[in-house]
């Protein structure tokens, strides 16, 4: 088999573990085989050391084999204190690096993780990389030892480099569908799903069914419509973005594998937040009887706004306007003065000259002091009323 031939299947098969976890092992057999590696460990979080780690995903996995042994053992006995912890925290986004980089010369020769658990775990020679995963998360992903003497050659090391953004992708898909509940859902339990919308599509990217919450988006016009038969998106150069990545998911003629594919979509008044829709393609995750003509399938989240402090309390408690108020929560809850200025219908001279005003009313002279300003109001906000 050619190394392409294998690369597809290996990408084919990420795909189907996006939409259901099971499928993760068989895929990470075919990583391990494009990379040349005995194993693979991905894991995806956040925080840091001990108590303040909090991990999303985590699989440690030897050709096909899930080795839960060795991720338990490994959090319970040697995070804590492992040097190379916040090393690889700290790594610039998609950055290969070699693990006996990321210890001393003194570490290597005291370090209790370097001595025991890399050679215990086919390690000792593995390659690792950190990606930036979604809402400020950390992705690490890890190519054990090589498989022979043959070593990380430049064109493994260009393999793992073709793998990291389907990785990342396939963390993205599966924190949407494990936020909407629906990992490992049928295609028919999709469209029952209540949490985020569905937009299923035929061989040729028509549409061929819409659960409740995406046919309701496509019913106004929400940053997405049906225009018939087809999903476009209302602003064209993220139309012409979609059409891509529908393509892109669908079966090609080429014998190529079918590719997943993430954006985000604007809102018809332009106020955030915008949609993020993931597109997929269809393939082994779903029962064969039910794709009888779902080729891919478009999940379309809504993420949710979340009130930092009342608005009508931060006008009382720090003398704005209902203008200046609102202003000032929208930047404390992370929207961008352009977002604002779309959300508002002002220009962004005009939010800056409130934005000044605001500063002058409470003594302050930088948009982080205000943030935290607002930040302060968020727990008697919350217990109001």
């Amino acid at each position: 088999m050619s190394a392409d031939s294998l690369f597809d299947r290996a990408m084919a098969s990420l795909n189907d573990a996006m939409l259901d976890d099971s499928h993760w092992p068989s895929a990470s057999a075919l990583v391990d085989r494009v990379c040349g590696s005995k194993g693979n460990i991905l894991v995806w979080g956040e925080g840091g050391l001990g108590t303040d780690l909090k991990t999303y995903f985590a699989r440690c996995c030897y050709r096909g084999e899930r080795r839960e042994e060795f991720e338990e053992e490994y959090f319970r006995v040697y995070h804590h204190a492992d040097e190379r912890g916040p090393r690889l925290r700290r790594l610039p986004d998609s950055k290969i690096v070699s693990v006996k980089e990321l210890y001393t010369p003194a570490e290597k020769r005291r370090s209790v993780a370097y001595n025991e658990m890399l050679s215990r775990s086919d390690t000792a020679n593995c390659l690792h990389v950190r990606l930036d995963g979604p809402d400020g998360s950390r992705i690490i992903w890890t190519a054990a030892d090589p498989v022979d003497d043959a070593g990380w050659s430049a064109a493994r090391v260009r393999a793992i480099g073709r793998l990291l953004p389907h990785l990342r992708q396939f963390v993205r898909v599966r924190q949407a569908l494990s936020g909407a509940r629906a990992l490992g859902a049928t295609l028919a339990e999709l469209l029952e799903n209540t949490r985020c919308g569905i937009v299923q599509l035929d061989g040729r990217g028509r549409i061929v069914a819409v659960n409740p919450r995406a046919l309701k988006l496509l019913q106004r016009g929400d940053g997405l419509s049906d225009a018939k038969g087809r999903l476009r998106a209302r602003i064209r150069i993220e139309d012409a973005r979609l059409q891509s990545l529908v393509k892109r998911a669908l079966p090609g003629g080429n014998g190529t594998s079918a590719g997943s594919g993430s954006m985000t979509v604007s809102r018809p008044s332009g106020s955030p937040p915008r949609l993020v829709l993931h597109v997929s393609p269809i393939g082994a995750a779903m029962p064969v009887r039910e794709a009888f003509a779902v080729a891919a399938i478009v999940l379309v989240i809504e993420p949710e706004t979340s009130t930092i402090a009342d608005p009508e309390l931060v006008a009382e408690a720090l003398g704005l306007t209902a203008a200046e108020s609102r202003i000032a929560t929208l930047l404390a809850e992370g929207h961008k003065l352009r977002d604002i200025a779309a959300a508002t219908g002002r220009s962004i001279g005009t939010l800056r000259w409130h934005l000044n005003r605001i500063y002058e009313k409470n003594g302050i002279s930088r948009q982080a002091e205000l943030v935290q300003l607002i930040r302060s109001l968020s727990t008697f906000s919350k217990g109001r009323g």
